[in-house]
């Protein structure tokens, strides 16, 4: 029998001309047979800390670092995956000899990236993306038209839909962990030279149960929390 999986995909630093030299693309991948029990899991988690509102990693809160660990350990013991394509140097993209001279271009680039390891086995998939990201009906179109050529019209991939962040809770860890990697990522560059401590005490924990520098690449093979590490190469 083969197996169904939901993918709900998150972006950050993703604008053009935004002075952040890094954006992140990701998403958190859930069995179809398991959601149900995953949902009921998370949202005891957030019930246990009185989370009502939507957790955003640009509203990180001190108070609520108790609360984000145990997201990680539910994730870790959990069926559920991620990965993600984190772009260093961002201000390095050639869009007009290699995107068609479209920052759009590249973004769609990034998502068949992102996705296409997932081909093999039979396997169907669903996807997911956040209705607030920028131009998204153009984006949703453009993909599939991707996939259904890659595949000939039979591909896995057999559903593009938007969906509100604040109506799933994947959504809302998925943007967790690429913002954790994006922040970290800034970090490192000096982009952001000034880290709180208590977000920087998050990332060596999310460190620590991957076994990965958040900044840097994961080994392909990796399945469980995957960073594909990609940077343009310097223009001469």
């Amino acid at each position: 029998m083969n197996n169904k999986y939901d993918f709900y995909i998150d972006e950050s630093c993703h604008l053009e001309h935004d002075n952040i030299p890094v954006m992140c693309i990701g998403y958190i991948k859930v069995p179809m047979n398991e959601y149900a029990e995953l949902q009921k899991e998370f949202n005891q988690i957030l019930t246990k800390y009185n989370q009502k509102s939507e957790l955003k990693w640009n509203k990180f809160s001190n108070a609520r670092t108790e609360l984000y660990k145990e997201l990680v350990d539910y994730f870790f013991r959990s069926s559920l995956q991620f990965r993600c394509v984190l772009v260093k140097y961002k201000e390095r993209l050639n869009h007009i000899d290699f995107n068609q001279g479209s920052h759009d271009n590249f973004y769609y680039k990034m998502t068949y990236y992102l996705l296409h390891p997932n081909n093999s086995n039979g396997d169907e998939y669903r996807v997911f993306i956040d209705i607030q990201n920028t131009r998204g009906r153009e984006k949703l179109k453009k993909i599939n038209e991707v996939f259904d050529a890659e595949y000939n019209g039979k591909s896995p991939f057999k559903q593009f839909q938007h969906l509100h962040s604040h109506d799933n809770n994947f959504f809302q860890l998925a943007d967790f962990f690429i913002g954790a990697i994006t922040y970290k990522t800034r970090v490192v560059m000096n982009n952001i030279v000034n880290p709180t401590q208590n977000r920087m005490d998050f990332i060596k924990y999310l460190e620590t149960k991957s076994g990965f520098n958040l900044e840097e690449g994961t080994e392909p093979w990796e399945t469980k929390f995957n960073i594909f590490d990609h940077q343009p190469k310097i223009k001469l």
